[in-house]
């Protein structure tokens, strides 16, 4: 009678020797996305950050953001591209905390996999951690987790956290808006992270086109595209409320340019953006052509070519555009805040068409 063999974390998938090396090989990148506030390093059960660092806000506010990549993983896992989409992550949430005017202060992170690859892993998180430099942030800490049985094993996910700060009577938003405010755009780097699943249902299942394939709309492959890291605008951002008034600041992912505009307007103003004043990247046409997507749709699913807009008062326009043009980003008036009357049911009203 043969001797039974008795069950281990490793035989139901789980490799803990490969975890330890992904970590080791990880550290490097962490290390360079740090602040002189945080305490310790990598490997403790927390990341520890040094609060008497807020002793200099008279009342300072705690904000806090989470997000993922959404289904653009994908294309990272079929290219066998693992460090782009770590820019992509950080993007999603620090610019979320920079719309309140707060400064980002740290990240975390969750990788889940269904099998762990030290490189791949390492790759992942350098491109958080690169991510978390041109954001000004630390990343401080976070979580790889093995799930064999539930995910493939080239399969992956990730999400983060981040906090920030900003002094109370600081605060942007909606209740700073005045009519006559001018609605300044930030050009996106191209889709960012968001509306992914239907970008994919068009190009991969519609057209049939491969990653590899040469674009020329495009300038590259179609791969290249669609892995174009997610702009980072939250150093833009914070510069522009040092260097002029800026009344409040909406990030278009999910939902579009006019829901997520919609969000930081006031219930009796409205802001009306003219899309002529920009032409969106060949990637939105394509998907628009390919897929016989009408354009509220693409609008309601893609940024169309803005990653960040910026509410400021008429007479700081000319300012705010210097500034984002010294730190070279493609900005212009969009568009402006007008009173709603009782025939406005929206609060965003997009006219005009795209310039060509």
């Amino acid at each position: 009678m043969s001797e039974s063999t008795g069950a281990s974390y490793a035989a139901a998938g789980v490799d803990i020797e490969a975890g330890d090396r992904a970590v080791e090989l990880m550290k490097e990148w962490v290390k360079k996305a740090s602040r002189p506030e945080v305490v310790g390093g990598l490997g403790g059960f927390a990341g520890l950050f040094d609060a008497s660092a807020l002793a200099r806000y008279r009342r300072p506010l705690l904000a806090s953001a989470t997000d993922g990549v959404g289904t653009k993983v994908d294309i990272a896992r079929r290219m066998g591209v693992y460090d782009t989409v770590g820019h992509d992550l950080v993007g999603m949430v620090v610019d979320d905390l920079v719309v309140c005017g707060a400064e980002p202060l740290f990240m975390t992170d969750y990788i889940c996999v269904g099998k762990v690859h030290p490189e791949r892993v390492a790759a992942l998180v350098k491109g958080i951690a690169e991510g978390c430099a041109l954001a000004g942030c630390a990343l401080v800490g976070g979580e790889t987790a093995e799930h064999p049985g539930l995910l493939g094993a080239d399969d992956f996910d990730v999400a983060g956290a981040g906090t920030g700060v900003v002094e109370a009577d600081q605060v942007l938003g909606a209740d700073r808006i005045r009519t006559g405010d001018a609605v300044i755009a930030m050009a996106s780097s191209g889709l960012h992270s968001n509306g992914y699943s239907l970008v994919r249902h068009v190009l991969f299942d519609r057209a049939g086109w491969a990653l590899d394939r040469e674009v020329p709309e495009l300038g590259r492959t179609l791969g290249e595209e669609l892995l174009e890291p997610t702009r980072i605008y939250s150093l833009d951002c914070l510069a522009l409320t040092r260097t002029t008034e800026v009344h409040a600041f909406s990030h278009i992912t999910g939902g579009g340019l006019a829901n997520n505009l919609a969000r930081v307007i006031p219930e009796d103003l409205r802001a009306v953006v003219d899309r002529s004043a920009w032409t969106p990247g060949a990637i939105f046409d394509l998907v628009g052509k390919l897929g016989s997507v009408e354009r509220l749709e693409l609008e309601k699913t893609l940024n169309m070519g803005v990653g960040m807009m910026a509410v400021v008062p008429a007479g700081s326009v000319d300012a705010a555009l210097a500034t984002l043009a010294d730190r070279g980003v493609d900005a212009w008036v969009s568009g402006e805040i007008t009173d709603r009357t009782a025939e406005d049911t929206e609060a965003v009203t997009l006219t005009g068409d795209y310039a060509s």
